[in-house]
């Protein structure tokens, strides 16, 4: 039996659409960006080079497209999973728009140069004050939802979420804390290598929680969905967890191998990002063990190509990013473009293609149908998006290792055999290839868009009928 009570869709519908919208976005300012490296003559004017829209594409696709997804789904879940309505409604909606606020002054203030030089937290104090509010909001809604549950038990995807939810908090304003001089230039509160390490802990776990507990809370929910089979190893999925969580917190420092961090330090963070691939690990195979007698529909289900490619890629680069926190690789893999291949096999690999995945299976249902306007369209967006990563990262792999070789190679009089500039005019081929692989992803988020307005064009928004606790699980 039903209750007249409906789910809180309509903030789900505008997360969804604009994680679309911000991803093209986002992608297109990368995509730029890519080509400037190849054709130096398009950095036209001071606000549009490459210094200033590298910081630009990062907040997009990060906090923009990956932000938008992880509150359209989580705001889904949290209801569905725990069968009541969103918590304090008008507060979810002040977090959608002031999500958009922030992210339109991130793309008004980065171009003109207004930055705290900090990676991933480039943004302003007063900007930093605004997403303080909004998360805490957020946080509010979430919680409250779980709070006010019909159901004795809480999800596994939910604790994903909560742990992003609190942890994100946590990050941004121990790591946001600055001086302000004035309303566009603040000093961080810390100095030197403390700064540093400060930034990376914080760095390292936006990559942790912001772009993999959250994402892994979409994974949980919508793979078994998808697949329509139960999560393979639910005690897995709790040990997982808790490894996950309590592991990240300590890998930042490899960012700093060979710097002024004390060598002990240098060491934990090494150890720990070993450590760490033992639950990425249990999370990525039950993930694709939960296809576990149904790996034919594969074969004609699109939404589940992206999902579980998606865990391929996250398996792949979570094993990449420890190999690479190993002193002796890391002297290597340093400061060349090896790192924006491992960056861009999660980011693109693993958070855009789970995100798409859950997004193609969300908008229908916003408007009450089943399925998306064209299953065609979402193949072919698979397959271009698919090669398109696969030509970014392994042209960046290329490039990264021949520019380490590079750098360190010397003569029998120990002068360098290369001048930097040598190397760079070797990598131009690879940036090309590049380029083309950001173009062939970009050109998948175009088709993806179109798919969208197709399928709500002229659709009535719906909001479906809470599920009493007794009903079939949501």
């Amino acid at each position: 039996m039903q209750s007249q009570a409906t789910y809180n869709y309509k903030v789900v519908r505008q997360f969804a659409i604009m994680t679309v919208v911000w991803g093209i976005v986002g992608m297109l300012v990368g995509v730029i960006a890519a080509a400037q490296l190849v054709w130096p003559e398009l950095n036209v004017a001071e606000w549009l080079h490459f210094g200033r829209l590298r910081p630009l594409h990062t907040n997009a696709v990060i906090f923009a497209f990956g932000g938008c997804a992880l509150f359209a789904t989580s705001y889904y879940v949290v209801q569905r999973t725990n069968h009541t309505t969103l918590f304090a409604p008008w507060l979810a909606s002040f977090t959608f728009w002031g999500w958009q606020l922030i992210i339109v002054l991130a793309a008004i203030t980065l171009p003109l140069g207004f930055t705290s030089g900090k990676e991933y937290a480039e943004l302003e104090w007063p900007i930093d004050i605004l997403i303080a509010v909004v998360w805490v909001a957020y946080a509010v809604v979430f919680f409250g939802t779980i709070g006010k549950r019909k159901t004795s038990h809480i999800y596994v995807a939910n604790w994903f979420y909560g742990a992003f939810i609190i942890t994100v908090a946590l990050l941004h304003i121990v790591n946001s804390a600055e001086i302000p001089v004035t309303l566009t230039k603040s000093y961080s509160a810390y100095a030197g290598v403390q700064d540093a390490m400060v930034q990376w802990w914080y760095g390292h776990n936006a990559v942790g929680f912001f772009l993999t507990a959250g994402f892994l809370g979409m994974m949980y929910y919508f793979v078994p969905k998808q697949a329509e089979r139960p999560v393979y190893s639910y005690r897995l999925s709790v040990v997982h967890f808790w490894a996950l969580i309590f592991t990240y917190m300590w890998a930042g420092p490899h960012h700093l191998h060979y710097t002024a961090l004390p060598d002990w330090t240098q060491s934990v963070g090494m150890m720990f990002s070993l450590i760490l691939m033992a639950p990425s690990w249990g999370g990525m195979i039950n993930g694709v063990m939960t296809l576990s007698g149904a790996w034919h529909k594969l074969r004609t289900d699109p939404i589940l190509k992206f999902l579980i490619t998606s865990l391929s890629f996250y398996g792949m680069s979570t094993f990449e990013g420890p190999m690479m926190s190993v002193k002796t690789v890391n002297a290597l893999s340093h400061y060349t473009d090896w790192t924006v291949g491992h960056v861009h096999s999660g980011a693109l690999g693993w958070v855009a293609m789970v995100s798409i995945g859950s997004i193609y299976y969300l908008i229908p249902r916003m408007y009450g149908k089943t399925e998306m306007y064209s299953t065609k369209l979402i193949t072919t967006h698979f397959w271009i998006a698919t090669i398109g990563v696969v030509l970014y990262i392994a042209s960046m792999w290329i490039s990264g290792v021949m520019q380490g070789l590079m750098w360190r190679a010397t003569n029998p009089d120990g002068t360098l055999t290369y001048s930097f500039v040598e190397s760079v005019k070797a990598s131009y081929p690879f940036w090309t290839i590049r380029f083309i692989g950001g173009v062939l992803f970009l050109s998948g988020m175009l088709l993806m868009f179109y798919n969208v307005l197709k399928t709500i064009a002229g659709e009535k928004a719906y909001n479906a009928p809470v599920l009493a606790p007794q009903a079939a699980h949501a």
